[in-house]
């Protein structure tokens, strides 16, 4: 009685499974193999655009589970040649393993070696070519694809939301692809980012999270009817892609890895979300990150959550009393820790919010408390700015003096003069590295060089004054607390002052604004603007609590 055999076909890609015809081949050369041999053949295992170098193969593991029922519902698998199989050595010996356990063998139909010790060696020695030649092919593709994403083509992959893919130009039977505004899908990047910063309507700035309630309510979808989630709102706000360079290279293929900054290709893409205004976001998402800025600072209602210490450093907390009736600002470290030799261990909460609400409002939301304040931010800014743009111009001139050396690496190598070397991959890899840094210098300086000088006009001040105090009285107290958290960064409280600091910058980017921001990612080394002692709260201009414990 001949062996019952299962047929297992397969190609590595999906467009090989469309148009190739190695499939049918595949199944025409195996059936006259099997029926030389006298086989039944029971059935086929059909691995349509999958690779041999991986075991996650659906069709595959369904047949090594069938193997291994007890009813053994074949004997033999026949491949065409072992590289349908496996391409790696280690795991064509586990598999093959596991089959020889239940009583099954692979044949090649191409390189049948036989079951003795020597036809075994041969094998293993054939996988291990295999494998080797496999790896050859994929780093030959992967030096083909990082050329064509430095000549600034699109690689094949789906393109990112906002975008679609258009003919570039036509080498040989080769079509070239860039990547082209897809108008309504960049409308909603647009969106997401003006949520993000600015929010609808009355509402303020709106996190990850809001955005995608707001879209879903709206029924608004990502591609292919699909819901948008906080996964996809947040791979939005971070994609360098919209502000003009896309990278290609950033992960091994294979394990997901991240590799190493200078292997990473920028490829130019067409500007959805202008530089600026993606870094701002960009600062923001930082700010609010819990390893930056805890959840509970973020998202607490609480007014002054975070800014809120004691006088001896320690952050003061929320703590109630009388059943929750009354909420006192308490220092952690003595509640949780004791032995803290702060002088004022815990305040009222309304009290202490209605004191930093109330001196924001008279002492320094004025038009001429504002004035005096960026004075000397004004001047230092001018003086600067002047550093800047020499700094920038010879940023400039070394990025093109980078762009030609580039230029000149690439006309050799098509020339012919050069080979493509790893000594001429390290040359070219390290000039990209330079150049990249130079472009991160260059936006640095930009991002110093906004500060709006013309637009800090008396007018604006007292524009601003009117809109700040509306604010910071709003009934909202997490609206109200974003914009606090935008100018102040600390409230000391001690039993004789209550200390309130925050970044003159801050307050030269709102009034120059057209609206209020209330972006809290402002630079916490800006001297601070109540840093005297004749602009801090003496003690009686609160009425100060009997201390409690």
């Amino acid at each position: 009685m001949g062996k019952r055999a299962v047929l297992y076909l397969r190609v590595s890609t999906s467009r090989q499974a469309e148009k190739d015809l190695s499939i049918p081949d595949q199944r025409r050369q195996a059936e006259e193999f099997c029926k030389s041999k006298n086989w039944a053949v029971e059935g086929e295992y059909l691995e349509a655009g999958a690779s041999a170098t991986s075991d996650k193969r659906p069709a595959f593991q369904k047949m090594i589970s069938d193997a291994g029922n007890p009813e053994k519902p074949f004997d033999v698998v026949v491949v065409h040649s072992q590289s349908r199989f496996f391409r790696d050595a280690i795991s064509f010996g586990i598999y093959e393993r596991k089959l020889e356990k239940c009583d099954v063998e692979i044949v090649s139909i191409t390189q049948d070696f036989g079951n003795d010790p020597t036809g075994k060696l041969v094998r293993h020695i054939v996988a291990a070519v295999d494998e080797l030649s496999s790896a050859e092919t994929a780093k030959h593709v992967s030096r083909s694809m990082n050329e064509n994403a430095r000549q600034g083509f699109w690689n094949g992959a789906k393109p990112p939301f906002g975008y679609r893919t258009i003919e570039a130009e036509k080498r040989g039977d080769k079509i070239k692809k860039k990547l082209a505004i897809d108008p309504k899908e960049a409308e909603i990047v647009k969106d997401i980012f003006r949520l993000h910063e600015h929010g609808e309507g009355k509402n303020g700035p709106m996190g990850v999270r809001s955005i995608v309630d707001h879209f879903n309510a709206k029924g608004l979808s990502h591609r292919n009817g699909r819901q948008f989630s906080s996964s996809i709102v947040h791979a939005i706000l971070t994609r360098t892609t919209y502000k003009g360079f896309h990278y290609f290279n950033k992960k091994d293929s294979k394990t997901g890895r991240k590799k190493d900054r200078s292997e990473w290709i920028a490829v130019d893409s067409p500007v959805i979300i202008k530089p600026n205004v993606f870094d701002r976001v960009q600062s923001r998402l930082k700010s609010r990150r819990p390893t930056v800025t805890p959840p509970r600072e973020t998202n607490s209602p609480t007014l002054l959550t975070g800014l809120a210490k004691c006088s001896s450093g320690s952050g003061m907390t929320i703590r109630t009393g009388k059943g929750g009736k009354y909420r006192y600002y308490a220092c952690n470290k003595h509640m949780n820790k004791g032995g803290c030799d702060c002088s004022r261990k815990s305040i009222p909460m309304d009290q202490l919010d209605n004191v930093v609400v109330d001196q924001l409002e008279t002492r320094l939301f004025t038009p001429e408390r504002v004035e005096a304040i960026l004075s000397e931010l004004l001047d230092r800014t001018r003086k600067s700015q002047d550093d800047s743009k020499a700094r920038t111009r010879d940023l400039n001139k070394q990025e093109r003096g980078i762009n030609t050396k580039l230029d000149r690496l690439y006309e050799a190598l098509a020339d012919g003069t050069v080979k493509q070397t790893d000594s001429f991959r390290r040359n070219v890899s390290k000039l990209e590295h330079e150049r990249d840094e130079v472009i991160r210098l260059k936006s640095q300086l930009a991002r110093r060089s906004d500060l709006p000088i013309k637009t800090l006009t008396k007018a604006n001040l007292k524009k601003f004054a009117g809109a700040l105090s509306s604010k910071l009285r709003a009934e909202d107290s997490t609206f109200r607390k974003a914009y606090i958290r935008q100018f102040v960064s600390e409230v000391a409280v001690s039993d004789s002052e209550i200390r309130i600091s925050g970044p003159k910058s801050a307050l030269a980017a709102a009034i120059g604004s057209k609206q209020i921001s209330t972006d809290n990612g402002v630079p916490s080394f800006d001297r601070e603007w109540w840093a005297r002692q004749d602009s801090n709260l003496q003690p009686d201009r609160y009425e100060r609590p009997a201390l409690t414990s």
